[in-house]
């Protein structure tokens, strides 16, 4: 009996200290893992995070990245305001004192080369030295890296149209005939200057105002898209589902 209430005894001690070392086993579990989830649990919720256009990458890197990001979201102010104030004085130049540009050029060219040709021939006679003029050149790089990306831009212009075009999505097609219909009535209304000086203008201040209310904008825009697609969906369950599909097969039988 003696030898039985010890053994119960014994047991009773390991039970107890197995006990204790599961719990905290399993309490250092819990924190071990508290940070992941918590991490992961971050990573599902700024996934769900609704951004314009499907985007997933920042703004900046969305705009090319580099120096021509930081001049549309104006990360380099000096330079931001000094193109958008050549831009502005161009469009004023041309759209509001109705220079021509041929007209522009030359009276510039005349202006310069008659300062330079009197200061150099009067140099002689007021004991001053000659203008040092200085050899400009234009840098390749800049000029194809330029190119380059507008050579993206325009593939991928392509690309989009020719898959518009194949009609793969009806939303899509839709969304660019729109567009275009939008832009035919701006150009009745605008001269091709103003027109591409209000875009040049819109790069300069649509990104940036943006980036400073992205969140705002973003959750408008998610509104809006759910809207369009309830809209979008009952002119499709009334109209565009009851239009006939010929099958191809029919047609090569045919």
């Amino acid at each position: 009996m003696a030898e039985h209430g010890e053994e119960s005894l014994l047991e009773k001690i390991t039970e107890h200290f197995h006990g204790s070392d599961s719990s905290s086993s399993d309490s250092g579990d819990e924190r071990s893992s508290g940070p992941s989830a918590v991490a992961a649990a971050a990573e599902a919720a700024s996934a769900k995070i609704y951004r314009l256009f499907g985007r997933e990458k920042p703004l900046h890197t969305v705009l090319g990245g580099g120096k021509p990001a930081d001049v549309f979201l104006w990360r380099n102010r000096k330079i931001s305001a000094s193109t958008l104030g050549a831009a502005t004085a161009i469009w004023v130049l041309f759209e509001l004192l109705e220079y021509h540009l041929l007209t522009l050029v030359g009276h510039v060219f005349i202006l310069s080369l008659a300062i330079v040709f009197l200061w150099s021939n009067a140099s002689t006679f007021i004991s001053k030295s000659r203008p040092n003029i200085p050899e400009i050149s234009i840098p390749e790089d800049p000029v194809v890296s330029v190119a380059l990306s507008l050579g993206h831009q325009l593939n991928w212009l392509l690309a989009s149209l020719r898959e518009v075009a194949l009609g793969r999505d009806l939303k899509k097609f839709l969304i660019v005939i729109g567009g275009l219909w939008l832009v035919s009535i701006i150009g009745n209304c605008v001269n091709f200057l103003t027109l591409f000086y209000t875009v040049f203008v819109a790069l300069y201040t649509v990104p940036v105002l943006y980036e400073k209310y992205e969140d705002k904008i973003d959750a408008f825009a998610e509104k809006a898209d759910a809207g369009f697609k309830k809209h979008y969906a009952v002119v499709h369950a009334k109209y565009l589902s009851k239009i006939p599909k010929v099958p191809l097969k029919d047609k090569k039988h045919q």
